[in-house]
């Protein structure tokens, strides 16, 4: 067995355990699109992110272990993935955590509990995401705070400060950026996920998104993959990076 053929063996191997593996070459990041965000925080100068649908914090802990270490203020609304939120942020001095969902009003409102907890959403999840994360079903709702970007902004964000905002909100996300129409001039970049085919009732889907951010005066400049379908490998859902140039 020649190089080509030992190292194809070794990668399908690594592959059935849960790894891939690729060679590295520091200014390629086609396989690591993780890396390519954070050389865009850098560029841009950014020192404050939004992290708007926290979850249990998976975003957060992975922009520290990449190297961010600018202010970090999580967002998530769910009782119980705020409960591990708060204990994985209590110890990073920089990274700040709030019990609150955002969108286009203030007040209250009800979050549908899917079983993953992922696929929480205000939004009503339709047949195509069930078919395709059948453990993603809700299983409940809880009443939940939500605000305006708009009318929380200065309790967060210092006017030297560059803000990123990052939103995994499950088809809520024009509504979240609806709410920030009053402060958008001074948002220096966004993160929005955003669907491929429509698994939530009443949301935007990628080309709505990519128009609807240019628009506002961002440029599209990295895309994510992100959920897709396991039975036909069909991608559902991608994160679209923007920043104003």
């Amino acid at each position: 067995m020649n190089k080509p053929q030992i190292r194809q063996s070794a990668k399908r191997f690594l592959r059935k355990v849960g790894y891939d593996v690729n060679k590295y070459v520091a200014e390629d990041y086609s396989h690591r699109p993780a890396e390519r965000r954070l050389q865009l925080l850098q560029h841009f100068n950014i020192n404050l992110v939004f992290d708007i649908g926290a979850n249990t914090g998976q975003y957060a802990s992975e922009l520290r272990k990449m190297g961010y270490s600018g202010k970090i203020i999580s967002f998530e609304p769910l009782s119980s993935a705020y409960k591990q939120l708060r204990a994985l942020a209590k110890d990073d001095t920089l990274w700040e955590t709030t019990q609150s969902a955002l969108g286009d009003f203030d007040g209250a409102t009800e979050i549908n509990i899917a079983a993953n907890s992922q696929s929480s959403s205000i939004l009503e999840m339709l047949p195509a995401h069930i078919q395709a994360a059948p453990n993603a079903s809700y299983i409940g709702k809880e009443e939940i705070v939500i605000s305006r970007l708009d009318t929380i902004l200065e309790a967060f964000m210092e006017e030297t400060e560059n803000l990123f905002i990052k939103i995994d909100a499950q088809g809520y996300e024009k509504k979240i950026l609806d709410g920030a129409e009053g402060i958008i001039d001074k948002v220096k970049g966004v993160q929005v996920e955003a669907s491929l085919v429509a698994l939530y009732q009443g949301e935007y889907l990628i080309d709505e998104m990519i128009l609807f951010m240019k628009n506002l005066g961002f440029t599209l400049m990295s895309i994510e993959p992100g959920f897709s379908s396991k039975e036909t490998g069909q991608l559902l859902q991608a994160d679209l990076i923007f920043f104003r140039q």
